[in-house]
């Protein structure tokens, strides 16, 4: 009766300890367009994009395989995600704390950035203007080619810090300011 018992914990233990991002994502296999995460303190808040990091691959990107004036999920896979454990301002504008899906609509010179409250989707089919938490318009600005979509933090200070995308021959910079 105790080898049962603790056979079956075993067996508990074990499903426990198995990935659950195996589980989200439906299977274990390497993704053509891999996970990324990058994260910053600004003030005394720490910020921090999850997202999948899709290559240029010989494509055309803006304007084609990701339309202009369309919401975008900014990236591959799942919907790009932004979490603030503090309040913040974005662009000026004030953010609560929290986890949002980070959309964009491109433009050829202005990007809509879009903060929905809505940050667990595939892509940006279930996308719900209404849940918009904030949206800021920024200019978009010719950069060195980029393979791979990165997102980084530059011109970091105590309470206002710059978030970049930069893809192909992109760069898009936020404007984030946190309290300390």
């Amino acid at each position: 009766m105790l080898l049962r018992h603790s056979l079956f914990l075993c067996l508990g233990l074990l499903l426990l300890a198995a990935p659950a991002s195996a589980q989200q994502r439906g299977n274990d296999e390497a993704r053509t367009s891999p996970n990324a995460s990058v994260s910053q303190t600004i003030g005394t808040t720490v910020a921090t994009v999850g997202y999948s990091r899709p290559s240029v691959r010989d494509r055309e990107i803006f304007g084609d395989l990701v339309p202009y004036d369309a919401v975008w999920r900014t990236g591959a896979n799942e919907a790009t995600t932004i979490t603030f454990s503090g309040d913040v301002t974005v662009e000026g504008q004030p953010l609560s704390a929290g986890t949002y899906g980070l959309f964009t609509i491109p433009g050829e010179d202005e990007w809509t950035v879009i903060f929905n409250e809505m940050s667990e989707q595939w892509g940006a089919g279930d996308y719900d203007m209404s849940r918009d938490a904030l949206r800021v318009t920024v200019e978009a600005s010719e950069a060195d080619d980029t393979e791979m979509m990165t997102f980084s933090f530059e011109e970091v200070g105590e309470s206002m810090g710059k978030l970049v995308l930069r893809w192909d021959e992109t760069a898009v910079a936020l404007t984030i300011g946190a309290g300390q």
